[in-house]
């Protein structure tokens, strides 16, 4: 009797939990941000009392926060190409069946699954500039090497040789999408006389654009909004803000200068920023029709 009375699962019933999920982690702190973002909150007191417009205009004289936009910006403009090209280039390399593939495939994975921190770490002993293997190597072909987190220029540099590991969620995507991509074309293609370059631009590139697209976006936010741990353990914003990326502003004016108001306006200020270059990238794949 009781199964005659048992509703259909519906698809709400599945997306209920996520719902909530997202209203209670995302929607409502976002909410309670913008509401911290014009008063004079601590972090520590109870009752904040409303500035209104206040900390904007605090915002509109930071210089330090254009450095830190500056820094930001540049790390987006080298990390998110040099990031989209290895895990495409890998992925490209390792779909096709070859001998050791399998421990090929994993090695590029490891490193995702390596945390932030422990990864910075080990980072700290790869720039060393006394003992570290970067500037052996370097040694080797007879350069004296770089102190590497001690000048701004390098200590960027630095930075984006860290996350340029940590590619395995886009180097799966890009090797699931290729292996799904119909092998009868290429055997056309190759009939009519296309070489392996000629494939890779007419063929496979033309018809992972909407995976290369969705993969840039993604990264984008990734580099923009994740970059703490690796600039905090590494440099800590230092020298000279080199690497004082948005984040690590924000970290630093919510907790350790007490600035928690300020702190959630320049998260609000980074998310319209965030926003901002996704739509410039996505109008610039609408003018290329790169998804044509």
């Amino acid at each position: 009797m009781s199964g005659r009375f048992r509703r259909p699962l519906t698809p709400w019933m599945f997306l209920a939990p996520y719902g909530v999920a997202v209203l209670l982690l995302i929607a409502l702190p976002a909410l309670l941000n913008v509401g911290y973002a014009v008063t004079d909150h601590t972090g520590l007191t109870r009752d904040p009392r409303f500035t209104g417009l206040a900390n904007l205009r605090r915002l509109l004289a930071d210089d330090f926060f254009l450095d830190s936009l500056e820094a930001s910006l540049f790390h987006v403009a080298v990390s998110v190409p040099l990031r989209l090209l290895a895990a495409v280039g890998l992925g490209l390399l390792l779909a096709a069946p070859r001998p050791g593939g399998r421990w090929f495939r994993v090695a590029v994975y490891l490193p995702t699954v390596i945390p932030d921190v422990a990864l910075a770490v080990l980072f700290l002993w790869v720039l060393n500039p006394l003992y570290g293997p970067l500037n052996q190597l370097l040694g080797l072909v007879g350069h004296p090497g770089y102190t590497w987190l001690a000048e701004p220029t390098t200590a960027r540099v630095g930075v984006v040789l860290m996350l340029l590991f940590p590619i395995g969620e886009g180097f799966l995507v890009v090797l699931a999408a290729r292996r799904l991509l119909d092998g009868r074309l290429y055997e056309a293609a190759a009939l009519e006389g296309c070489g392996p370059f000629g494939q890779l631009r007419r063929l496979t590139l033309p018809l992972l654009a909407p995976v290369l697209v969705l993969l840039a976006v993604r990264d984008t936010i990734l580099t923009l909004q994740v970059n703490f741990v690796p600039a905090y353990v590494l440099t800590d914003g230092r020298p000279a803000n080199a690497t004082q990326y948005l984040p690590v502003y924000i970290f630093d004016h919510a907790f350790e200068f007490s600035g928690f108001a300020y702190g959630a306006l320049l998260t609000i200020v980074l998310m319209v920023i965030s926003a901002a270059v996704i739509t410039v990238q996505l109008l610039a794949v609408r003018r290329w029709r790169v998804l044509r």
